[in-house]
């Protein structure tokens, strides 16, 4: 069985998010039925995130396991000669038998753009936040640093709809880097974040809570009493999915992992 490691672009507008549910277009399910089309075997590509209703992918990754012959890049050729246009597969590598998109993650990064000019152009219907009001993006920039580090996020996740599952949940996250990033040539700001593993709405949260401090209904040292109050109605609101992407994911280097293995042989020899 040989197991097929794929990077993946696309525009989640018209699709009900990743994950396969019966009767509406996910990303899932359309790359399912291309590549079970493709095998005429049953496939079931894994992702390494679960993108929700609405939010985009720049690279995104998934894998599949094959009995197949062909080569990756022919698996790259016919997914996107069946794949609608707005699902586009930019890469295709055979890995080994444990590799797994979603488990061996080791950091994701998002990317949530607001246009703030007076007009949103239509190429960016769909694809932005529009907001043109005035906001203190150096307050905002301010606050977008102090996600940083290990925190329990339970103030900027949405609820699981379960009492149950929520208590059971582990809410505590890492965040790598956060920032507001200022695009010169275009009016408009980005957050960026880079972190481990996120919660569901997690991104879109923090951001609604961002445009709160940049409106001065909080201020940037409101953030560390928010982390501590753990409820999620004293944060700002979760903005609509159509400004988030998910720009890149981070993977073990193989190499690492042979020069371990190699290493491991060498120290068992006599």
């Amino acid at each position: 069985m040989r197991n097929i490691k794929i990077t993946l672009a696309y525009d989640g507008a018209d699709f009900h998010g990743w994950q396969q549910q019966p009767g509406v277009s996910t990303i899932q399910g359309a790359l399912n039925d291309a590549a079970s089309k493709i095998t005429q075997e049953k496939i079931f590509v894994q992702g390494a995130s679960r993108t929700d209703s609405g939010v985009h992918a720049l690279g995104q990754v998934g894998h599949f396991k094959t009995q197949s012959a062909l080569s990756a890049l022919e698996f790259q050729r016919a997914l996107n000669a069946l794949l609608p246009p707005a699902i586009r597969v930019t890469a295709a590598e055979e890995m080994g038998p444990d590799f797994h998109a979603r488990w061996q993650a080791q950091g994701k990064t998002y990317r949530y753009r607001i246009f703030r000019g007076r007009v949103l152009p239509p190429f960016d219907y769909r694809r932005a936040l529009h907001y043109p009001w005035p906001l203190d993006e150096a307050a905002m920039a301010e606050a977008a640093r102090k996600f940083e580090g290990e925190h329990d996020f339970s103030s900027f996740a949405a609820s699981s709809g379960s009492e149950d599952d929520d208590r059971d949940r582990q809410m505590v996250r890492e965040l790598f880097s956060s920032e507001i990033v200022r695009e010169p040539e275009r009016e408009e700001i980005a957050y960026v974040v880079r972190g481990r593993s996120f919660l569901r709405y997690m991104v879109r949260k923090i951001v609604g809570t961002l445009i709160e401090v940049g409106k001065g209904r909080l201020a940037p040292d409101d953030i560390p009493r928010l982390f501590e109050l753990r409820d999620r109605s004293q944060s700002g609101p979760t903005v609509p999915p159509e400004g988030l992407y998910l720009v890149s994911l981070e993977f073990p280097d193989p190499t690492d992992s042979l020069a371990s293995a190699a290493g491991r042989r060498r120290g068992a020899q006599p």
